[in-house]
């Protein structure tokens, strides 16, 4: 099985089950319905949900199930609403559960505040367990926290794991760090292949053929809001009024 991508943008949330794909394996998927002429389902639980009201349905069967992703997704909508002691309440219930994105976020909430007391050592101890669980955002965040508390040595220990999981950022600063003297050129070397092993694992056709059409796709949408023509849709809504 080919990993997910660690940017979450490119991967989808199929909202009948919660499960998570990348957007090759949707992309995939809708093809071969088109191609075929089959009507679109779920690739996991086979349902068709079509309005509004099936999908809260199957949403609040999940909930009710205590599904961590879904407890996580609803978590999210809470804090985007605003009402973060809801949100707070989601995440910490599917942290119980083991999913670290959601330790990942209750880490914030813990760190700023929101809908909870500020608490410093639960916001790290929290990082710590979405770092345990594989989450590289918080294996990088913990290696920041660690440079901050001038521990350099820990610094790349973090940034080196992060980077073997693929973490971008987290190779740059070791780059940065090598040009500092913090870490050998062996070590530098090793994160090297090591992340590039890691992005050419979530590598596949379908994901590159996904990639791009949903590029063609936000293209298409950016060129239809030029100011321009903004401005002159405007212009005709005031000319309405009047």
């Amino acid at each position: 099985m080919i990993p997910l991508p660690l940017d979450i943008k490119k991967t989808v949330t199929i909202h009948c089950c919660f499960k998570r794909i990348c957007q090759g394996c949707s992309y995939a998927t809708r093809l071969r319905e088109v191609e075929m002429r089959l009507k679109q389902t779920c690739p996991f639980c086979r349902q068709t949900p079509e309005t509004r009201e099936d999908f809260d349905g199957l949403r609040m069967k999940r909930l009710g199930a205590n599904d961590p992703f879904a407890l996580v997704d609803e978590g999210l909508n809470q804090y985007e609403k605003g009402d973060y002691k809801s949100s707070f309440e989601h995440r910490k219930k599917a942290a119980e559960l083991g999913n670290v994105e959601a330790d990942f976020h209750l880490s914030s909430m813990y760190q700023f505040g929101y809908g909870v007391e500020k608490d410093r050592g639960k916001a790290i101890y929290h990082l710590e367990e979405a770092a345990i669980g594989g989450h590289p955002d918080a294996r990088a965040i913990l290696g920041q926290e660690e440079w901050k508390n001038g521990n350099a040595e820990r610094t790349m220990k973090h940034w080196i794991i992060a980077a073997t999981l693929g973490h971008d950022v987290s190779l740059k600063n070791l780059m940065t760090a090598f040009k500092g003297g913090f870490v050998s050129k062996e070590e530098l070397a090793t994160a090297l292949r090591a992340h590039q092993t890691a992005v050419d694992a979530t590598k596949s056709p379908h994901r590159e053929a996904a990639e791009k059409d949903y590029s063609q796709r936000a293209a298409l949408v950016a060129a239809t809001k030029i100011p321009h023509r903004e401005a002159a849709e405007e212009c005709h809504r005031q000319r309405a009024k009047n």
